[in-house]
């Protein structure tokens, strides 16, 4: 697939989400109208490059929202008197900074300091999905950057790989998202990839006599310690759905109906009684999946954040200005 477009045929989704948060579909209408062109074709160069490249747009936009709300704190770089959110142990593996940084350099060359780097993130992740297979939907904006990036609030608010359902549900809860939202988003790991040291503790030295999570299919696991042999290399990844790896599609509820969760966090959601009818459901329907993720990716984008006169537009999105 490297070098190579892949053409999919993706219809707007509608979303079934209402709220009072002053965002708006239209907000850079008159002030910056060549924006959604200019994501689009941005993160199509970078998908057509790399076909694993827009998944890291998705994962970026969740861990930015997580944290104090959708405000590109994720995106600030640390300072000698401050480290900063993208220096937190949870997010070592982000990727994507390059993508909206070249957004970001041909927005300002078009409309200098008037979009937001948090606007930004937002339209990058929904093309990522939309380009890669997945649905389309009407991204609200009007965000502000924030001014404060905190390594330790990262760590200690973003929901961990290793969480069960009911950890997740809570986490998902002080964001104002329920169990619906937390199994559609986690449908986001349908494409893109994970490091093999964040995951090889379910198939290297698990509590059982194989030494693998019992949970795992056992063709599965062998496959991952394939992909992972020993010892690790703290480069080294594996596909998060091992059927179709850079399509934005429904195999993921499959994967982990037949015993293929990458992270304990995916086998979770198969394993408790709240979440597994969804997980049951979106394997049975992609039209209903695709709905409800967008709708999800909606309300995950109005998690609090800076609005109106609050925070800044930065000029350059890894520092304040």
């Amino acid at each position: 697939m490297h070098g190579k477009t892949n053409v999919f045929i993706v219809a707007f989704v509608s979303a079934t989400v209402r709220s009072d948060l002053p965002l708006e579909t239209g907000f850079y209408q008159t002030s910056c109208p060549e924006l959604q062109d200019i994501v689009s074709s941005v993160v199509a160069s970078h998908v057509r490059q790399d076909p694993t490249s827009g998944a890291p747009l998705v994962r970026l936009f969740f861990h930015d929202c997580a944290v104090n709300g959708c405000d590109a704190s994720v995106l600030i770089d640390s300072t000698p008197n401050n480290t900063a959110e993208k220096d937190a142990v949870p997010n070592l593996t982000l990727a994507g900074f390059n993508v909206i940084s070249d957004i970001k350099s041909e927005v300002e060359a078009r409309c200098p300091s008037i979009v937001s780097c948090a606007d930004i993130i937002a339209l990058a992740a929904k093309d990522a999905v939309a380009q890669q297979g997945g649905p389309n939907w009407i991204v609200e904006l009007g965000r502000r950057d924030g001014v404060v990036s905190s390594a330790a609030e990262a760590t200690d608010l973003l929901p961990s790989s290793h969480s069960d359902a009911q950890s997740l549900i809570a986490t998902f809860a002080t964001l104002n998202l329920t169990s619906q939202d937390l199994v559609a988003l986690s449908g986001a790991h349908t494409f893109g990839r994970a490091h093999c040291t964040e995951v090889a503790r379910r198939f290297y030295g698990f509590n059982s006599t194989t030494g693998m999570d019992p949970t795992l299919s056992a063709k599965y696991g062998a496959m991952l310690r394939s992909l992972c042999p020993l010892p690790l290399s703290p480069t080294a990844t594996v596909p998060l759905d091992p059927v179709t790896p850079n399509v934005f599609d429904k195999v993921y509820y499959t994967d982990l109906l037949e015993g293929r969760g990458l992270m304990s966090s995916d086998a979770g959601l198969v394993a408790d009684p709240q979440t597994a009818p969804l997980v049951l459901q979106y394997s049975h329907s992609k039209a209903v999946f695709f709905e409800q993720f967008a709708t999800s990716m909606i309300k995950l984008g109005r998690v609090g954040m800076p609005l109106g006169s609050e925070g800044q537009v930065r000029r350059n999105c890894s520092a304040v200005n």
